[in-house]
Formats: C-alpha cells, structure tokens, sequence
C-alpha cells in the first residue's frame, strides 16, 4: 500500500474501476487492511462512495 495518501488513492480508484466490485475485494485480495485504507483516505478527505464504486471527496 503506497504511504503517499494521494497515490493510494489514485492505485485505489484505478483498481476499483479495472478489477474490483468492492474496496472488500480489492483489499482482500492485495493484501491490505480495510480499515487501514478507509483511515488513510479519511484523513485526505476522501470517502468511499458505493454507486460510483470509488473513494470521493467528502
């Protein structure tokens, strides 16, 4: 998982739209802790949004 918040995020969305249903799945298989992705991206301001199936600013 990329320490730089706005990278994580860019890695997460680009994931999200090419191979993954759900932040459940991705993290699942990556390797990352859930929580941990959702705290990080919090902290940047970003939420994720389950229609758009991305991590959005709040």
């Amino acid at each position: 998982m990329p320490s730089d918040a706005y990278m994580l995020l860019s890695l997460a969305n680009t994931k999200l739209r090419d191979y993954y249903c759900s932040p459940q799945d991705m993290c699942e298989d990556l390797g990352w802790d859930e929580e941990e992705l959702a705290s990080r991206l919090a902290a940047a301001g970003y939420r994720y949004d389950g229609a758009r199936n991305a991590y959005v600013a709040k």
